[in-house]
Formats: structure tokens, sequence, C-alpha cells
């Protein structure tokens, strides 16, 4: 029997020693903040799971889960197929490909921050072209005065910012699809609906899987972009998680339950990804058992 090398463990000692000093030592502060309450720095007093139990109870934060598991799948609804439909468009080869990959990808460069405040101003009705043209089309339009336009300029600015992300994954899937696939499509004389169908969505499976779960992750942990925006508002009309969790711990400096909230709101993102990714993963594999069945 040959032996295994063990010094291929050295090799990845720096990144072990990276994730536990920005994020097991962290995480286990968090822990330790989560069940004292702290008076003062020198002053703390242990309470057990009692901010746990506070936390649960927040109507607020009840609130706040709900616009974010809405905005999330929202999310997904729109950016998925809409990132597909813009990958199978984008030409394969030449130059026309390279101009067209930059081009997709210009938004991905732009910092959240500035993300929020171009389209802060490109939202306004005086002076923004989205806001004018609207106000134009005699359409009543206030993301800042309207709860239900402020949740929607701040999808449609998600949408706008990460679907090239989604559109470069399927892009890079597509391309790793053997010619000999497309090829035996044409000799049967399948339409592009069949060949998508049957063979591009197929082997796109982990590439969409990837996808998904990096837009549902990045999503539920939105914060800049609606902050500069909208601030959370009109009311709490895009008070998401994260700007919750910030009022918590910044501005009302209730550590003790910032930290149990915190550790609630990574254990609701690690259930909803192993849900996602475990349904992604039977997607793919019920139709072949009916088909062997």
């Amino acid at each position: 029997m040959k032996p295994v090398n063990q010094k291929a463990w050295l090799l990845i000692l720096p990144v072990i020693l990276c994730v536990a000093f920005s994020a097991i030592l962290p995480l286990m502060t968090v822990v330790n903040y989560s069940v004292q309450d702290i008076i003062s720095p020198e002053r703390r007093v242990f309470v057990g799971t009692e901010w746990f139990k506070a936390v649960m109870r927040d109507e607020d934060l009840q609130g706040a889960l709900l616009r974010q598991v809405g905005f999330s799948l929202s999310v997904l609804l729109v950016e998925i197929p809409l990132g597909i439909c813009l990958a199978l468009s984008m030409p394969a080869q030449g130059w026309k490909s390279s101009a067209v990959l930059v081009l997709v990808a210009i938004s991905l460069l732009i910092p959240w921050n500035v993300v929020g405040t171009i389209w802060q101003i490109y939202g306004r009705t005086d002076i923004g072209l989205m806001g004018a043209a609207l106000a134009t089309l005699g359409i009543d339009y206030s993301y800042t005065g309207n709860a239900t336009d402020a949740w929607l300029t701040v999808l449609v600015m998600d949408v706008w910012h990460w679907t090239p992300l989604v559109a470069l994954l399927c892009f890079a899937g597509l391309r790793a699809i053997p010619d000999a696939y497309y090829q035996a499509a044409r000799i049967d004389g399948a339409s592009k609906l069949s060949v998508f169908r049957f063979i591009q969505l197929p082997k796109l499976r982990g590439v969409l899987m990837i996808a998904v779960l990096l837009r549902f992750m990045d999503s539920f942990m939105i914060y800049t972009e609606p902050f500069v925006l909208t601030g959370g508002g009109p009311g709490n009309a895009t008070t998401f998680l994260s700007q919750y969790l910030t009022q918590k711990a910044v501005g009302q400096f209730d550590l003790g339950p910032a930290a149990a909230f915190s550790l609630i709101y990574f254990l609701i993102i690690l259930l909803l990804c192993f849900i996602l990714y475990n349904w992604m993963q039977r997607v793919g594999t019920q139709s072949k058992e009916v088909a062997h069945g």
C-alpha cells in the first residue's frame, strides 16, 4: 500500500490560520457576548440564553426576516433566468465575445456604496433619468415616500448590479460543453429549445448551483446599497436583517442581543443554503431516476 504524504497539509496551513484568525476567533467572541449582559467594559453578567429568547420574541426582527426572505427569493427568481438568457445571447468567440464580457462585467466593478449613490440619483424625479422618465409618463414614483417603490427600486438595483455575475458563470459553463453534443443535436434535427432543455440546462446544473448559493448568501446579507439608497425606509420597508443587526449593535449598543441575533442570522443562512443545495442536487437526478425506472 502506497504511503500517504502528510506534508501536503503544510500547503493549506496558511489558509487554515487565516480562516481561524478572520472567522473562528471573531465567531467565538460573538458567542461569548451572546450569553452576557455587558454593562460596561469592566462589568459583565452571565445571562445564559436570555438574549436568544428576547431576540426571537422581537416583532421587528420577525418583520425584517420576512422582508429579507422575500427579497432574496425575488432576487433568485429574477437574476437566475435573466443571467441564463444573457449568457445564451452573448457571442461565443472572437473580439465581440471579449468586448461583451468586459461590458457585462462593468457593474461588478462598482463598489456597493457607489451603486447605492448611483441609483439614489438615477431614481430622483428632478434630475434622475429613471425618475424623470416615470414622472413624464404620469407614474407617481417616489422611492423615498412609497414603500412599494422603495422595495422595487432596491430589487432592480440589485438585479442591475449582480445579474452579470450569474451571466458570466453561465457563460463559462456553456463554453465548457463539448461541441460533440451540439453536433449530435444538429444531426437529430433538435430545435434550440430542445438543445437548451436536454443539453445546456443539465450541463449548467453545477454552475447554476454555485450561482444560486452565491446570490442567495449575498442578497441575504445585503446592507450597503439599501442603506445608501433609502436608509431602510420609508418606515421599515427596506430594513433588512443586516441593517436591523447594525442598528442593534451600533445604534443602540445592545451588544448582547446583537450578538445573539448575529448567531441566529448565521444559522438561518446556513440552514437555507443547505436546503437550497439539497433541493438543487435532487432537481437534476429525479428525471434520470424516472427514465431508468
